[in-house]
Parts: C-alpha cells; sequence; structure tokens
C-alpha cells in the first residue's frame, strides 16, 4: 500500500500532546486587539484543543504528525 501524502500546513498548525489530543494556536490574535478587554488578551494567549469533530479529519490528512 502505497504511503499518505501529509498536508503539510496542518502539520505546521497543530501539535500532538503525549495522550494523543491535539493542540492548536487560538485564533484572531495578530491584529485589532487593543480593543479587546485585557481578559479576552489574556486568553488568547492559550493554545486550544481541537474540537473531537475536527480530530478525525486532521488525523486523516495529517498521519504520520
Amino acid at each position: 500500500m502505497p504511503k499518505l501524502k501529509t498536508h503539510k500546513a496542518t502539520t505546521k498548525r497543530i501539535k500532538i500532546k503525549k495522550g494523543g489530543k491535539l493542540i492548536r494556536r487560538t485564533a484572531g490574535q495578530n491584529h485589532f486587539n487593543a480593543k479587546e478587554s485585557g481578559k479576552v488578551r489574556r486568553n488568547k494567549r492559550r493554545n486550544q484543543l481541537v474540537s473531537k469533530s475536527l480530530e478525525k479529519t486532521i488525523k486523516r490528512i495529517a498521519p504520520y504528525s
């Protein structure tokens, strides 16, 4: 069976934790943050878990990451 191709953009954006959970960067951090409250800005610094509905798709397009 031939080796599957990995979607490189996904592998650059997603990290897999030791337990198999997927971690991604929080969206909306690049600009226009001055108008956000401090609480929102602090929360944007944290990484987020990928939702269960997307995990299956990501593991299919990036099987070797």
